[in-house]
């Protein structure tokens, strides 16, 4: 009897979204093939567009390279922006299967859209008289219904990598289970680094493939072969279906915070009690969203704890909660938690802001440099970025097969070797040496430029091999080893469990915002230097001063980072006896105790 009964606690703990007790063959490790493979087509259709996009914009619609530049990057602004949209319909309403599934479709109808425009003449202006021309000089620029288009089918693929994006991952992490309810917890954290693994290795693939396509095929292919791989996406993880664990959403996160705001304001002249004790608690309204454990009372923000203090007419006769009027501690401690994240996570908005331009003028000095390989193949200019790629998918493997083993046995961390906020720091520290690579080639590039009288020659090939561009792109790829991998495992861990797929929204965020920065900077710089610093013929230009400003930046920015680490506090909850954190059973202990998530 003892047996049937520990077995049926097992089952309750795997409880479907609507509370339906599952097969233990759910969840884990066995449902990665269908949630990375939608991943993987995903970002290899996104890579295989959007990599050599400034190609298609500047080649094939005509317009000038700064436009195109701000076009592209002001796209994945708006591409990072959307994940806040599918955040909220996945955290309240939708669920993070079906808001994945919708998305994919979205995005399945943009990639379709850009397949069109390609391949259909009139939504193309007409092609250059002569081989080499400089657009937009000799050459027509596309038309206001050729771009609207274009910025249509953006637009769809914007929208459905906000269903996408930030789900999956917490969606794959939730597949382990939260704070060990499920067996395999524990691999939460390599799970991150087989993430981004898997994803490297479809950018990878896009590089090489995709992006030869596109330069030497014709780009109905080079839009088409994305496409289906989109398709492949979605139809891999709608199969999955039965295996997936599928956590219920519960009401808009976003909703309670705006509650604590609102009854903290109201509560503006009520003074703070001394004992938080007889701040308000209700262990049974919080235990929806508080799986894992209530939050514990923080001493930072105290202002926000007016919402917690308990009033006459905040309870009704049957003792509900007007939640408009007083929240729990664990749902003030909820968006104290969201606030005291905001400082670290806007570090990474200038250091996105740096490497966009890894997409757009590095891309533009690749096309001026020497790209052979042999007499007769030469490089592509947009699949010098498979240096990145590479590097990232080398200091992945190296990271999780070789550092954190070592790591462990110095700082006795099972999650990672190091805290997130080591290697979040030890990423933005790299930033700066990748584009101070960055500089230092470029101003040779110009020098030898120069030398042999191609200042006025924006076409022609300067004598420099392309090779000098790989410290500046490998820096970048160690870089997005540390910081991406990092930043996600900061989100994940220190947000509100009910908000993960917020949180991981925050991380597409800080992408949007970094690259409308790149624009930003890009546009004050075009203006400071009167157009003399970024041009479309880059050999007259200063790009290697542009690259000395965003170098000057980074290192602002990693000072930042490290004043607002020394100042960060990490989130603390009340679990029962038995629970674990982290795959790490606590001890044994008759009342609730206290755990700290993460480590300084």
């Amino acid at each position: 009897m003892t047996d049937n009964l520990v077995s049926s606690m097992e089952t309750a703990a795997l409880a479907d979204e609507d509370a339906s007790p599952k097969k233990t063959k759910q969840g884990g490790f066995r449902t990665m093939p269908f949630i990375l493979a939608n991943e993987i087509c995903d970002r290899f259709a996104t890579a295989g567009f959007n990599a050599n996009m400034i190609t298609y914009l500047t080649q094939q619609l005509h317009l000038p390279l700064v436009e195109a530049s701000n076009l592209l990057t002001n796209f994945n602004g708006t591409a990072a922006f959307t994940p806040v949209l599918g955040a909220i319909i996945a955290d309240s309403r939708a669920g993070r299967f079906w808001t994945i599934a919708g998305g994919g479709v979205l995005y399945q109808l943009g990639m379709l859209g850009l397949v069109v425009s390609a391949l259909v003449p009139a939504l193309r202006p007409a092609s250059c008289g002569a081989t080499g021309a400089a657009p937009p000089l000799t050459c027509q620029r596309a038309n206001g219904g050729q771009l609207a288009m274009l910025y249509g089918s953006l637009l769809l693929t914007a929208l459905g990598g906000g269903g996408i994006r930030p789900c999956v991952v917490a969606f794959g992490a939730d597949q382990f289970g939260q704070r060990g309810k499920r067996p395999g917890g524990e691999q939460q954290w390599s799970y991150f680094n087989l993430y981004f693994f898997s994803m490297g290795l479809a950018v990878l693939l896009a590089l090489t493939v995709v992006v030869y396509i596109q330069e030497n095929v014709g780009w109905g292919w080079g839009f088409g072969i994305p496409a289906i791989a989109m398709f492949v996406s979605v139809l891999s993880f709608v199969v999955g279906y039965p295996l997936y664990v599928k956590v219920k959403p519960q009401g808009s996160p976003f909703k309670r915070l705006l509650q604590v705001v609102v009854a903290a304001f109201k509560k503006g002249k009520d003074s703070v009690p001394e004992d938080v004790g007889l701040l308000y608690q209700n262990k049974q309204l919080d235990a929806p969203v508080a799986a894992d454990g209530r939050l514990l009372h923080t001493d930072q923000l105290r202002f926000l704890d007016r919402a917690a203090v308990l009033t006459t007419g905040d309870l009704s006769d049957s003792g509900e909660p007007n939640l408009w009027r007083v929240s729990t501690v664990h749902r003030v401690e909820e968006l104290k938690s969201i606030v005291r994240m905001l400082p670290l996570w806007a570090a990474s908005i200038t250091a996105i802001a740096a490497a966009s331009h890894n997409f757009t003028f590095a891309i533009q000095q690749a096309r001026t440099m020497d790209r052979h390989l042999t007499p007769r193949f030469q490089i592509p200019p947009a699949t010098m970025i498979i240096f990145t790629t590479l590097t990232m998918l080398v200091s992945l493997a190296l990271y999780d097969r070789v550092f954190v083993p070592v790591a462990r046995r110095y700082t006795g961390r099972r999650s990672g070797g190091i805290t997130y906020f080591q290697r979040m720091g030890a990423g933005f520290a790299v930033s700066v040496l990748g584009v101070l690579a960055g500089a230092l080639v470029e101003a040779r590039r110009r020098r030898v430029a120069a030398e042999h009288g191609l200042l006025d020659s924006p076409s022609a090939v300067v004598p420099v091999s392309v090779f000098w561009l790989v410290p500046q792109y490998a820096l970048h790829g160690v870089s997005d080893a540390l910081s991406t991998v990092g930043h996600m495992e900061f989100l994940y861990d220190q947000s509100p469990e009910s908000m993960r797929s917020s949180a991981a929204a925050l991380f597409w965020v800080a992408g949007s915002l970094g690259n409308y920065l790149g624009t930003v900077l890009v546009t004050v710089v075009q203006s400071a230097t009167r157009g003399v610093w970024l041009q479309d013929n880059i050999n007259k230009g200063r790009l290697d001063y542009y690259y000395w400003l965003v170098t000057f930046l980074l290192v602002l920015n990693l000072f930042y980072y490290i004043a607002c680490f020394h100042f960060y506090t990490l989130k603390t909850f009340e679990v029962d006896a038995g629970r674990t954190n982290g795959g790490e059973r606590q001890p044994e202990a008759a009342e609730p105790c206290h755990v700290q998530v993460g480590s300084l």
